[in-house]
């Protein structure tokens, strides 16, 4: 699987999508500081929601094939600047979460995420499970 570096805003889903793609049970857990695992570093949302710490997540995506931003579609806001995904030299893939929820709004953040110029986007849900397939497929494939 290839290694990812998962980036977003708090409660976008990041760590629920860590543990749904290692089969754990889903249980909500606050990331204070960078999580590292198998294959994914799990970063906190305070990453990308102080500018501040945008050095810590360039240096940290160096070891990583695969960055993907999250953006949780149930919520009407973002905090992904526009051309985002450009300060990495790496392949960056949006990850549309809580495409369950009676609030979600996918086109939203399709469109926050197109603006943080990112082209290819997944949208999934970590509790039911839909859309992971194909995301996992993804990931799978050319490692």
């Amino acid at each position: 699987m290839k290694k990812m570096m998962l980036v977003g805003s708090t409660t976008s889903g990041k760590t629920t999508l860590t543990q749904a793609l290692y089969g754990q049970e889903l249980k909500y857990k606050k990331t204070q500081a960078m999580e590292y695992s198998d294959f994914i570093l799990d970063t906190p949302g305070e990453f990308i929601e102080n500018r501040r710490f945008y050095a810590a997540l360039m240096s940290s995506s160096v070891d990583y094939e695969l960055i993907a931003v999250i953006h949780d579609c149930s919520r009407k806001q973002n905090l992904i600047p526009p051309g985002f995904a450009s300060m990495f030299n790496r392949e960056v893939i949006g990850i549309i979460t809580k495409i369950d929820s009676e609030k979600a709004d996918p086109e939203f953040s399709r469109k926050a995420l197109t603006a943080a110029g990112i082209k290819t986007l997944f949208e999934i849900s970590s509790v039911t499970g839909d859309g992971m397939d194909a995301l996992k497929a993804f990931l799978q494939a050319n490692t």
